[in-house]
């Protein structure tokens, strides 16, 4: 859920980022006191600006998915490690439990029933 909430806002920034840089350039075009030209200029280098902090915000954004998606994989492993151990534990006193259950069932079989030597 929280890549859903993370995509959408950065679908929404970068909505933000278009809209504000036309509606900037639409408003250079209407109050700009210069030939068709220098206007076209002028919007071509802005066209070029605004590509490029949208390029930089893209990369931005990927380094930031790609260090969120390297820190969930660091805590997955921990906790496959932090399993793994557990489960190992639990068998050895397991076994442990299993061995002491046989000698003391042996035990008990060894008492209750006289050795052939005895009668």
């Amino acid at each position: 859920m929280a890549n859903t909430n993370s995509s959408a806002e950065v679908g929404a920034f970068f909505a933000g980022v278009l809209v504000g840089g036309l509606v900037g350039a639409a408003i250079a075009l209407l109050m700009a006191p210069q030939s068709g030209v220098e206007t076209r200029q002028q919007l071509g280098r802005a066209s070029h600006d605004l590509r490029d902090r949208a390029q930089d915000t893209l990369e931005d954004a990927r380094e930031r998915a790609e260090a969120t998606i390297a820190d969930a994989r660091r805590r997955a492993e921990r906790i496959v490690e932090e399993a793994r151990e557990r489960a190992e534990h639990i068998i050895k006193e397991a076994r442990g439990a299993a061995e002491q259950a046989a000698r003391d069932a042996k035990s008990t079989v060894e008492r209750a029933v006289p050795s052939s030597g005895e009668a």
